[in-house]
């Protein structure tokens, strides 16, 4: 007689994602590729994927098909997302690309730090 033993499916180990430092609102400077040396304002930050929607970086063009028969179609520009290891957060006091440490105060905030000046960078939504 044969006795069937349910063996356990490997896991795969948890990689840790890498924290995305960059949030809403915040002024940032590309620092690789076509864009290199421009500067926006981040529209959307998608930490899941590592990536940041900057204002006028990387603006792609999509054309649109009518979906009724009064609209007509069109060609649609918007912003398209970058890598965010392609940007670098602006220093608040020197204006100066910057990058950025964590700091976790007492009552258990955490703040943004510029390791540039050391100034605390205020999170804008």
């Amino acid at each position: 007689m044969r006795i069937l033993v349910k063996r356990a499916k490997p896991v795969a180990p948890r990689v840790p994602r890498p924290k995305l430092f960059i949030t809403k609102g915040d002024t940032v400077v590309v620092i690789s590729g076509d864009d290199k040396g421009r500067r926006g304002k981040v529209l959307r930050a998608h930490p899941k994927k590592n990536t940041v929607v900057v204002e006028g970086i990387r603006v792609v063009k999509r054309h649109r098909k009518a979906r009724r028969q009064d609209e007509e179609s069109q060609i649609v520009e918007f912003p398209a997302p970058i890598p965010a290891s392609k940007v670098m957060l602006i220093d608040p006091k020197t204006d100066r690309p910057t990058r950025v440490r964590r700091r976790v105060d007492d009552d258990g905030t955490v703040e943004r730090i510029a390791v540039r000046s050391g100034e605390p960078i205020p999170r804008t939504r």
